[in-house]
């Protein structure tokens, strides 16, 4: 049976770049931290939907507020299993590195998500699913067509990460392959449509990689070793499970807390939740307290709940490591702890669903963000096809999309995946703000 290597997995190897630097006190996956966090694609996370768009409670989270938090989840793990594992490490790789890592592809990992959020992903789909029907993507592959109708988040950022930021197609971040490797969720690509079997946009099957980066993407899975399943299609990064539990344990529980901010879940309807997944690790005297509030109380459930959890899913990774290596684990590893905890956790899901999902105000604001995306497709789109004659409005909007950043060439499909760069970089409120300027109701944006 193939297995892994950690002392591949652990590459330090950057992307785009040969040298290599030692600095005391900051190791490369430090490093890549730091690059990703001072950079233009994260800040805008800053007024990017998590659950609720277009919110004006500063309480509740963004996708920036949200990767913060996973990104402290994904180091306990990523420490905690590393100590758990440390004999099977090269010598020169602590717990401190493993949990830098991990932090920093958790960090990562929606800064390709597009405005609105999974609303956002889907009306894009959508807008190029009826853009086939009129010819406007016949000069594109079946495999380019199926990048644009099924664009995803985790392909977009991808992209950002190796391409478009810092150094535009060389090597863009340039992060270690460790941290791109522990980034890439789905390291494959997209499907056609054919294949997809023309499923609903909102039901299509995650990729993640472009076929602009299917090169970049070899390329990180040779560095790291990582097994192939196919073409341009390897198995998963062993890190990767453990940024996929920060994700999970953070969307499920921490994202409860905006329900009650938001009053449309009251305290007493998540407390349970929390007390269930408590076990032996002792219910917070805080909860006896008089006057204490719900945001102490919460406060000090999380802080237990996160410290078994750390525990229990560290303990199933190092448990689980050589199905792990071998690429032979099936599911997450929630699915591997004590049978309460995955149970908890889609307890959890389940309440938001019930509650959070169906809210009307929040289906609102879902409708609001779609439709303004599509405006914006509508209106930029067409400005994509090669050699185009522009009318005085469109030539207005290319020098609008211009300053943006937009240089479109006669490709086609780079115009339209260069369109898309900018598009999924706007926050909720400028893409907001933009439609309302293309439907002649504003007369300035941001």
């Amino acid at each position: 049976m193939k297995q892994m290597r950690w002392l591949e997995l652990l590459s330090a190897v950057r992307l785009g770049t040969k040298k290599s630097s030692n600095e005391l006190g900051r190791s490369p996956f430090h490093k890549d931290y730091d690059r990703i966090i001072f950079s233009q694609s994260f800040r805008q996370l800053n007024r990017k939907t998590q659950v609720h768009p277009l919110t004006q409670n500063d309480g509740v989270h963004t996708r920036l507020t949200h990767s913060l938090e996973v990104s402290c989840i994904g180091r306990s793990l990523g420490m905690m299993a590393a100590e758990k594992i440390k004999d099977d490490l090269p010598a020169w790789i602590s717990p401190a590195d493993m949990g830098a890592i991990i932090q920093a592809a958790c960090l990562a990992h929606d800064i390709g998500n597009p405005p609105f959020g999974h609303a956002g992903e889907y009306s894009i789909r959508e807008w190029f699913d009826r853009a086939a029907t009129t010819g406007f993507l016949d000069q594109l592959s079946e495999e380019e067509q199926a990048d644009v109708r099924q664009f995803e988040g985790n392909a977009q950022g991808l992209r950002l990460l190796t391409r478009t930021d810092y150094h535009p197609n060389d090597g863009g971040m340039r992060l270690t392959s460790a941290t791109l490797g522990a980034y890439l969720k789905y390291p494959w690509l997209s499907k056609t449509i054919a294949e997809q079997g023309n499923q609903p946009a909102h039901m299509r099957a995650k990729f993640g990689c472009y076929h602009t980066e299917k090169e970049i993407l070899k390329q990180i899975a040779e560095q790291l070793g990582l097994i192939q399943l196919g073409d341009y299609h390897y198995s998963r990064h062993p890190l990767t499970y453990l940024l996929e539990a920060a994700d999970d344990i953070c969307y499920a529980l921490i994202d409860l807390e905006d329900g009650i901010n938001l009053n449309i879940l009251s305290y007493e309807e998540v407390e349970p939740i929390f007390l269930n997944l408590i076990a032996d690790f002792g219910i917070p005297h805080e909860l006896s307290l008089p006057w204490t509030t719900w945001q102490q109380k919460i406060a000090a459930l999380r802080g237990r709940v996160m410290k078994r959890l750390v525990d229990e899913v560290s303990t199933a990774f190092a448990r689980n490591q050589v199905q792990i290596l071998s690429g032979q684990l099936k599911g997450c590893l929630l699915q591997y702890c004590p049978q309460d905890i995955p149970l908890g956790i889609e307890a959890a899901k389940e309440l938001t669903r019930q509650k959070i999902f169906s809210h009307k105000e929040k289906l609102e604001l879902e409708v609001i963000g779609h439709m303004s995306l599509q405006y914006i497709l509508d209106e930029f789109m067409p400005l994509t096809v090669p050699n185009k004659t522009l009318s005085f409005k469109e030539n207005s909007l290319m020098m609008l999309f211009q300053q943006f950043g937009a240089h479109f060439e006669s490709n086609h499909y780079q115009n339209i995946m260069q369109a898309l760069d900018i598009i999924s970089k706007f926050s909720d409120h400028q893409a907001y703000d933009l439609a309302q300027v293309l439907q002649g109701h504003r007369t300035s944006i941001f």
